[in-house]
């Protein structure tokens, strides 16, 4: 399908078409950006450098019912993903978009999780280029990422200035644009280069940056390293880290039954830097100090998770930087381990 254009001045009005689907999109409360459910295309704010919390709970809820039950009944209600319909969202920036695209490798690994795939059928991504870093601690040409990066997305969006290029990469992306027809109009010439011109620009304001070659074999030689105990000092276990990050994706599972007999069993996000994540019922915990735990997250996200699906589980967003309240830095712990004998 050939590159369309969208004009700032029509973007409501194609905003106003897709409430038809279930539309997700940035939106600002206070000072906080979230990805939320509109109907209202001015609650939409596409200005923005990137959102606080990523958009991964609309295909992950952060609590999520699987399904009902009544105590002393053999009938179970399973929750029916398909009744949430179709749905877009809209101005997602490219790491969160890949963010996806990774854990999906986990979610239809051993055991395809039907909530969640479910889900990632009925959703379509547009993202929004990054033609400014939305942050001073992006890393994600450091992780094979781009700010202009097209993997996982069906349509991308270069912001041109008074439009945006439209870009479809998938049948669904076609589909979509296909949908929008009314308010798109052919891109002007030159607008393709001019796109990968900016594509090259916004690679090199990217400032921070680590080399990843030799971190995931390197990571289990240092299993007593006193480096973990070091970088784990300031670390409050608030979980921050994991729940703002698009690839972190550990859950619980739990049965709650109310007085009358009526229960569901709901599965929520849980972080591994939590002590109760390993907690035994005989009182045993494996990972007992945030020594331990702060070890577990670097090495599943640079150590594990690649050696099973060949792919860190980490997009460089620095969410987890940013929004610390300790400034504990990743990248920094990756020096460490770098330089680590």
């Amino acid at each position: 399908m050939a590159v369309k254009k969208l004009s700032k001045d029509k973007v409501k009005e194609a905003l106003q078409e897709l409430t038809k689907f279930r539309l997700i999109a940035p939106a600002k409360s206070d000072e906080v950006v979230i990805f939320k459910q509109i109907e209202n295309p001015d609650e939409a704010y596409l200005e923005y450098g990137n959102s606080t919390v990523p958009p991964k709970r609309v295909v992950f809820p952060q609590t999520e019912t699987l399904f009902r039950f009544l105590r002393g009944s053999p009938e179970l209600k399973e929750k029916d993903v398909e009744e949430e319909g179709t749905t877009v969202i809209f101005g997602l920036r490219p790491c969160d978009a890949r963010a996806m695209a990774i854990v999906d490798r986990l979610f239809s690994w051993d055991y395809e999780d039907p909530y969640y795939l479910k889900r990632r059928q009925l959703t379509t991504l547009v993202g929004l280029a990054c033609v400014e870093p939305p942050s001073v601690n992006c890393f994600c040409t450091s992780l094979g990422g781009s700010p202009f990066g097209t993997e996982g997305l069906d349509i991308l969006l270069t912001d041109m200035g008074d439009h945006y290029l439209v870009q479809a990469l998938t049948e669904k992306g076609e589909k979509l644009q296909e949908t929008l027809s009314a308010h798109l109009e052919d891109a002007p010439a030159g607008d393709e280069k001019k796109a990968e011109e900016l594509a090259a620009a916004a690679e090199g304001k990217i400032a921070r940056s680590i080399n990843t070659e030799g971190i995931p074999e390197k990571l289990p030689t240092l299993w007593e390293h006193e480096l973990w105990k070091k970088v784990s000092a300031a670390c409050l276990g608030c979980g921050i880290c994991t729940f703002l990050c698009p690839t972190c994706h550990c859950f619980d599972i739990q049965d709650e039954v109310e007085e009358t007999g009526e229960g569901r069993r709901a599965r929520m996000w849980d972080s591994c830097m939590f002590s109760e994540y390993t907690l035994h019922a005989s009182g045993h915990n494996p990972r007992p100090t945030r020594r331990e735990r702060t070890r577990n997250r670097i090495s599943h996200k640079y150590s594990y998770y690649p050696k099973r699906f060949e792919v860190i589980a980490c997009v460089g967003c620095g969410r987890c930087i940013n929004l610390c309240p300790v400034n504990i830095d990743i990248l920094e712990i990756l020096e460490q381990v770098v330089d680590a004998s």
